[in-house]
């Protein structure tokens, strides 16, 4: 496994793409503190750009790479190795390659301007975000052996949980104003990895009154250090529920 894992890592690490991202998220990062008056208004552009970006990256690149991977995957498996131990091998080394290129473009600006706790909270949600999307990206490559298929999954579930999935809760909100559906949103929420650290971090920078009562109601669930840990806990959640179906459906997957 470690060799396994040890290849992918230095293979994705020196992978062009890669390297582009790390710099666009540097360029990105630097610029919306130095453009910013302040690092509370640079931490909130930051987070617009990353929870754009980040999650897209992630799962496009980690699926075409599995699909590009099919012939190396073939020859592992004709190994006498367990075919848990490739998929695992394959899930950390993407997630530790792509969270280390998110740390190396957008944690150093973050710690160099933000303060300590907003900043870990931030550096933690953008790795969290990386590894969501890397893990649904496995998921949508294993359910097609069809590579446009594949990416073409892995587009609409970033399109969903990046845009459509803002619209629908505003169509719920609009259609359901005169009921009081408030607390609802708290659960509504949670069904978005995207939509949960957005509230996560826009809690952390004391400006919950953007989003009116909905935003009291978050920040009495969300701003409390047990709402803090759930929060986590759900991501976490999003990321272990979508990889353990793809490693399911891969142990008994004809290659």
């Amino acid at each position: 496994m470690n060799r396994i894992l040890k290849y992918v890592i230095l293979d994705i690490i020196k992978n062009k793409i890669v390297i582009f991202y790390t710099i666009m998220i540097a360029l990105f990062s630097w610029s919306s503190f130095s453009l910013e008056d302040n690092a509370a208004k640079g931490l909130l552009t930051l987070l617009n750009i990353i929870l754009l970006i980040v999650p897209l990256v992630s799962i496009l690149f980690s699926t075409i790479y599995i699909y590009n991977s099919s012939e190396f995957i073939e020859l592992l498996v004709s190994q006498p190795i367990k075919r848990s131990k490739i998929w695992y091998s394959l899930f950390a080394g993407l997630a530790i390659s792509l969270s280390f290129a998110f740390i190396l473009g957008a944690g150093i600006p973050i710690v160099v301007f933000a303060d300590f706790s907003k900043a870990f909270i931030m550096i933690m949600v953008g790795i969290l975000i990386t590894i969501i999307f890397v893990s649904l990206a496995f998921l949508s490559s294993i359910l097609s052996r069809d590579k446009a298929k594949g990416i073409g999954a892995s587009i609409l579930l970033w399109l969903y949980f990046a845009l459509l999935f803002d619209g629908l809760v505003l169509f719920l909100l609009f259609q359901f104003s005169d009921y009081p559906i408030e607390k609802m949103m708290v659960f509504i929420t949670a069904l978005s990895p995207i939509d949960l650290s957005r509230i996560l971090m826009l809690l952390q920078l004391d400006v919950s009154a953007m989003l009116g009562y909905t935003g009291a109601i978050f920040k009495d669930f969300f701003g409390t250090h047990l709402g803090l840990i759930l929060s986590f806990l759900l991501l976490l959640l999003w990321i272990i529920i979508p990889f353990f179906i793809s490693l399911k459906k891969f142990k008994h997957k004809d290659l």
